[in-house]
């Protein structure tokens, strides 16, 4: 009883420590995760705050250029849905898309239908690989650069008149379709005019220019005023993560939790997922094979034999509990008769082995050493005892 008691109490107490062993190293470094991002969002969250919002007098906002664009008789509209970006779109209507980016597919496609024949202008800032060849097909994204002084080496007036600007960010490859390209950065434009029907589409590959902090440089507040001041109404579209995305129907759809994710974090998930089922293969393959564990009290073996009988009892487990005793038997026998361990389970060389040396019925003791299960517990007493009989003549002989 006391050794009893002795092994649960240890084994209760070693239990809550080793798993604490084991999760501690995730812990800390879920911990460390959740602080560096709370310290990168604090730093951030300063400068970044109202970025490119035409309400923000913050250094990245972008109210300087809204207001100078009122003063000359322009109204600002900001548009943070889909449905109010395009709502009354039209030949007198300048359409700003500050993070073409961060739209979905569907919601690309829906901006693209709606601006394509409404005689208007939509520019588009920064726009990279993963929505310019929607909202505008043929035009690819290369990588973005430098910003940094650039001149205008085109023929488009508003460009002509601003002179040097700051520019930089995308750069883009328009094929063969008729456009106008200024800016070069690398030998192609870092802004791309396109020109289809009454309307135009302007790609501009670095938003610095209508950035509060930089609107006065160079030439950034004229070409800024002009190409959001060529028609008298403009709308400053800031795309949001409440923006309602519509179905394949046109009706407005529910979006779950998944959908309000930006994709970058999503992709970024299953990178560290994908790394977390490597870290458990490499660890899982650095472990090796199981091996015995040490108990951590000694028990005598006649007790681990009644607890082993004991649940061969409960759970009518004659079948092997007989198997269990001839498979020893036969090893020491076979010991005793100089057959290998590797033979000891063999009938046709130790029966004839054990029958040389006792001179019995080799059918019986086929019977005995390789026989069926017992019926009942009789039987498996009574088999027991044969076994020991058995074994104690060859050790005899």
């Amino acid at each position: 009883m006391t050794g009893t008691a002795a092994v649960s109490t240890t084994s209760a107490s070693s239990a809550p420590r080793q798993v604490w062993s084991r999760v501690r190293g995730l812990l800390l470094a879920l911990l460390v995760l959740i602080v560096a991002g709370v310290v990168l969002a604090a730093m951030r969250s300063g400068d970044q705050h109202g970025r490119l919002d035409p309400r923000s007098a913050d250094r990245y906002g972008s109210r300087a250029v809204a207001e100078l664009l009122k003063e000359r008789g322009v109204s600002v509209r900001v548009a943070t849905t889909l449905d109010e970006a395009t709502a009354g779109v039209g030949p007198d209507t300048t359409l700003l898309v500050t993070s073409p980016d961060a739209l979905t597919p569907h919601q690309q496609d829906e901006l693209r239908a709606r601006t394509a024949h409404s005689g208007g202008r939509t520019v588009l800032l920064a726009a990279g690989p993963p929505s310019v060849g929607t909202l505008v097909p043929g035009v690819r994204a290369k990588s973005a650069g430098p910003t940094k002084t650039r001149t205008p080496q085109c023929s488009l007036l508003a460009a002509r008149r601003a002179g040097a600007i700051e520019a930089g960010g995308f750069r883009y490859a328009a094929g063969g379709l008729a456009t106008i390209s200024c800016f070069p950065s690398d030998g192609l434009p870092t802004l791309l005019l396109f020109e289809q029907g009454a309307g135009d589409t302007v790609l501009l590959g670095s938003s610095d220019l209508l950035h509060n902090a930089r609107l006065a440089d160079q030439g950034n507040a004229s070409l800024a005023l002009q190409l959001l001041g060529s028609r008298p109404h403009l709308v400053w579209y800031l795309p949001s993560l409440i923006d309602t995305e519509h179905n394949g129907g046109g009706e407005p759809g529910d979006r779950g939790f998944t959908d309000l994710i930006p994709r970058g974090w999503l992709w970024g998930t299953l990178q560290l997922a994908f790394a977390a089922l490597l870290a458990a293969v490499w660890r899982a393959r650095r472990l090796g094979p199981l091996v015995t564990e040490r108990l951590p009290v000694a028990i005598r073996a006649s007790e681990a034999a009644e607890g082993r009988a004991r649940l061969y009892r409960r759970t009518n487990a004659r079948g092997r509990a007989a198997d269990s005793l001839r498979s020893a038997t036969r090893l020491r026998i076979a010991a005793l008769l100089g057959v290998s361990p590797r033979n000891a389970h063999s009938p046709t060389t130790l029966l004839p082995a054990v029958s040389a040396r006792l001179g019995g019925d080799e059918s019986r003791l086929r019977h005995l050493l390789f026989g069926p299960a017992p019926s009942d517990d009789t039987a498996l007493v009574q088999l027991a005892d044969q076994l020991d009989t058995l074994e104690r003549e060859v050790r005899t002989s």
